[in-house]
């Protein structure tokens, strides 16, 4: 049992130092109380903290990963925008074709017919040497499968550098040149009757192409969808599990501080009545 004396008041020293241990778990509770989380240093949970940082490196990298699939649908819709163009010039041309085909007009009226022919397709080459997005073309065979490797487009999406946290465009769409070269309609002339009929012919084919080339943007649009929700219950159950390790529960902190607040006056007032004490041995002396 702790004793007094003159020179060195033991129960005073004792008191003090459970008054700074119960200050510092006062401010411990309002610090948890104040911020809502539990751990706010390594020292409150040390195993904690580390899997809770973890967690929420893994959340940011997901929901970047969720702004790059983003991009990506973006940069679908500007591939199905150039190819949407590009068809309506073809369909355009099958038209001019099919009425020069016939055979009530004359060469004129077909040489006429041509002009409009040529500026068509000479807006499908431009149309496919000019969309980009964010400075990549799209519609010149850089999305081709043919592309070098370390210039393929890809979409990383995972919290790795693994393959399978990236989806590449240049796989998935295979986007070959979407020019007039390699649609066939290169030298298209429907200046004769006869020329008219293999166009319509060779029309058919680009469009058959072009819509291919739709359906595979629009499966990767798909596919980036589901993606997308998936990215989304990821980030939810990763940032669920780093709510239940690092948040605090408020109810409760709230009752521990209220505990620590009358633990501390109590200290306060033993260490009055330690010195209290003193004075009272001084004053019989």
């Amino acid at each position: 049992m702790a004793t007094n004396s003159i020179l060195n008041n033991t129960l005073s020293n004792t008191a003090q130092r459970y008054l700074g241990v119960n200050f510092n778990r006062v401010g411990n509770s309002i610090e948890r109380v104040s911020f809502g989380t539990r751990i706010n240093k390594a020292s409150d949970d040390i195993a904690g903290l580390a899997i809770s940082e973890a967690l929420r490196s893994d959340i940011r990298a997901l929901r970047q990963g969720a702004r790059n699939l983003n991009d990506g649908v973006s940069l679908l819709n500007v591939v199905e925008g150039g190819l949407n163009e590009q068809a309506g010039a073809v369909i355009r041309i099958k038209e001019l074709a099919t009425q020069g085909a016939s055979g009530t007009i004359g060469t004129f009226e077909r040489q006429t017919l041509q002009l409009e022919v040529s500026t068509l397709v000479a807006e499908i080459d431009r149309i496919a040497a000019t969309t980009e997005f964010n400075g990549k073309t799209l519609l010149d065979g850089t999305l081709s499968k043919s592309v070098q490797v370390s210039r393929q487009l890809s979409i990383q999406i995972g919290i790795n550098g693994q393959d399978a946290s990236r989806i590449n465009l240049n796989t998935e769409l295979d986007q070959a040149a979407s020019n007039s070269s390699k649609l066939g309609l290169r030298n298209l002339s429907i200046t004769s009757q006869e020329g008219a009929l293999s166009a319509i012919t060779q029309s058919d084919e680009a469009l058959n192409a072009l819509n291919d080339s739709r359906g595979k943007a629009g499966a990767v649009q798909n596919r980036f969808s589901k993606a997308l929700g998936t990215l989304g219950v990821s980030i939810e159950s990763l940032t669920a599990a780093d709510s239940t390790i690092r948040d605090a529960d408020i109810a409760e902190e709230i009752a521990i501080l209220t505990r620590n607040q009358i633990v501390a006056s109590a200290s306060v007032t033993m260490v009055g009545q330690s010195n209290l004490t003193s004075q009272n041995l001084l004053s019989i002396l």
